[in-house]
Order: C-alpha cells, then sequence, then structure tokens
C-alpha cells in the first residue's frame, strides 16, 4: 500500500516552506508521496477575502512541484461538496484510491484546535497524522495518540500572507517561493 500525506491548504500562494516540510517528511520515510490537495473553501477561514481562483492556486501549485516527482498537485476537494471538510475528502479519497494508505498533514496550530474540526474523531480513528512544528505552540509528543505524530523539524519562518504583503510592496519574494512561480505570483498578488 502507498503511503499518501495528505497536505491540504489554500497554498495562496504555495512558498519554499511547504515544499521543504514535505521533502524533510519525506526523507524521514514517514511517506511515499505528498498530495497537496488544494483547497477551494477553508471552513476555518471563510472570511478570507484575498483568495485566489481556485484554478490559479492550482496552477502555481502544479508549477512549483514539477520538479518534485514525489509531491502532487492534488484539485480533488474542487469535486467535492463545499466547504471542505477533511473527513469528508478523506473518505472519498479512501473510496476511490483503496490501494493507498492517507496520513493527514496538519501543523501543530491545526492540532491545538483539532477537537473543533468536523468528525475529528472519526478521523483520528481512521487515519494517521503528521504534524509539523508551529512557531509559539508547544505539543507534547508523549501525550500524542499512537497513531499521530510530531515531526522533528525546523521552523519555516515564511507564510503566505508575508508572501501577498511583500509583492504588494513591492518587495522581493524571490527566496520565499519557487523561481517557476515568480511570474504569475507577482501578476496575480500586486
Amino acid at each position: 500500500m502507498k503511503r499518501t500525506g495528505i497536505y491540504g491548504g489554500s497554498f495562496n500562494p504555495i512558498h519554499n516552506g511547504h515544499i521543504a516540510l514535505a521533502r524533510q517528511m519525506l526523507d524521514a520515510g514517514l511517506m511515499d508521496e505528498v498530495w497537496f490537495v488544494v483547497s477551494p473553501l477553508n471552513p476555518l477561514k471563510k472570511a478570507q477575502t484575498d483568495l485566489l481562483s481556485d484554478e490559479l492556486r492550482l496552477e502555481m501549485t502544479r508549477l512549483a512541484l514539477e520538479n518534485e516527482p514525489q509531491m502532487i498537485a492534488q484539485d480533488f476537494e474542487f469535486h467535492l461538496p463545499k466547504p471542505s471538510y477533511t473527513w469528508l475528502t478523506l473518505q472519498a479519497m479512501s473510496a476511490q484510491y483503496p490501494d493507498r494508505q492517507f496520513i493527514l498533514i496538519i501543523g501543530g496550530d491545526n492540532w491545538q484546535i483539532f477537537p473543533r474540526w468536523y468528525h475529528s474523531q472519526d478521523i483520528l480513528d481512521n487515519y494517521s497524522l503528521v504534524i509539523y512544528p508551529r512557531e509559539g505552540i508547544d505539543i507534547d509528543a508523549s501525550t500524542l495518540p499512537d497513531n499521530v505524530k510530531l515531526l522533528n523539524a525546523p521552523l519555516y519562518q515564511v507564510s503566505s500572507t508575508q508572501i501577498r504583503q511583500r509583492i504588494k510592496e513591492g518587495k522581493s519574494v524571490s527566496r520565499l517561493i519557487p523561481k517557476s512561480i515568480i511570474p504569475k505570483a507577482l501578476q496575480y498578488y500586486r
């Protein structure tokens, strides 16, 4: 069974921190591949107003990952009811791809509010999770359920919000996002 990490997000835009984190999970042997599932509408971010269209974010994510054979941009949630609930996504993926073991990838900030997620206990009962560190969030690995792993990874000091702001201010983002998406990012976020 292929172990497939599910890394969901707005990817507005995808940045080098996202890719470096996925690479660390792959290098650590936690999964065989990572699917970057571009989310059309995060139920916890309904107020976001600077979200590019689904297609543009997917296009940039695909461009950013074109030289990463173990990382795949996915539009799976585009074809599901909105808003996008992770439980429903995982259920639909499991039905469509029974030959894969799906592993949910979330940040420490999301782990803190995980009980608020739709069907959070069902997710825990049926899937493994990998938590990546976030600044200011302390998680005691000894308190985690057996199917939840805390990734020992550095903190990546970059965010999509920061990138959008830097572009609006005319500042360089060349070290923050893949070179392949710089022209589109500059075009769409100005």
